[in-house]
């Protein structure tokens, strides 16, 4: 491994990874992202509250929103997970043009199709034993689009977050998922409600 020209051999690579790793360096660094993000979802939570009437009018889009801002998360995290991994492996290279780039993005977004489908055929039959009244083509067809939408959010959020902890020099296994998954929270609510207010 070599940093501004010298080579790290033996003791001075270990002492170096044992300094990145220590539990001080953790905590230093995530202990005020953290703060930042508990404030992100305390706005959160007062954004889903204006949306209360319009849920508890529509038991399907109650059903929807904790699974859709969970999954939009949770695909967020595979794909930091995964670039963060070809970072450390040293075969990521930030282009659009990169082969695993397209790759990472072609599977993130195959599996958020998928999945919002069948959240979206879960929450109707949810719904309708609730007593709503939303069609399965327009749940299916809010479903859809807020999900890819926020699927493409989600891989520029975590192309952005991966790259940024990169060039800020920290380790982007530490930063990046609780930072996708928190704005993916807020965003994810927006996205939903929005298509909602075009389609209802």
């Amino acid at each position: 491994m070599s940093v501004g020209g010298d080579l790290l051999h033996g003791e001075d690579l270990e002492d170096d990874l044992l300094d990145e790793w220590s539990v001080r360096s953790i905590v230093t660094t995530l202990v005020p992202l953290l703060a930042v993000l508990s404030v992100l979802q305390m706005v959160s939570g007062t954004v889903l509250e204006s949306y209360e009437e319009q849920l508890l009018k529509n038991p399907a889009l109650l059903v929807l929103v904790p699974v859709m801002i969970g999954t939009a998360g949770n695909l967020g995290s595979i794909m930091c997970a995964r670039l963060s991994t070809q970072l450390h492996l040293g075969t990521l290279e930030f282009s659009p043009s990169n082969p695993n780039i397209r790759a990472n993005v072609g599977a993130v977004l195959g599996l958020a199709a998928t999945v919002f489908v069948l959240l979206g055929l879960a929450s109707w039959g949810i719904g309708r034993a609730l007593g709503g009244t939303l069609g399965l083509g327009t749940l299916l067809l809010i479903t859809m689009v807020s999900g890819m939408l926020l699927a493409v959010w989600v891989v520029v959020v975590s192309s952005v977050s991966v790259y940024a902890s990169y060039r800020l020099g920290y380790d982007p296994d530490d930063t990046t998922i609780p930072v996708v998954t928190n704005v993916c929270d807020i965003t994810g609510v927006l996205i939903l409600f929005g298509v909602v207010g075009l389609v209802l």
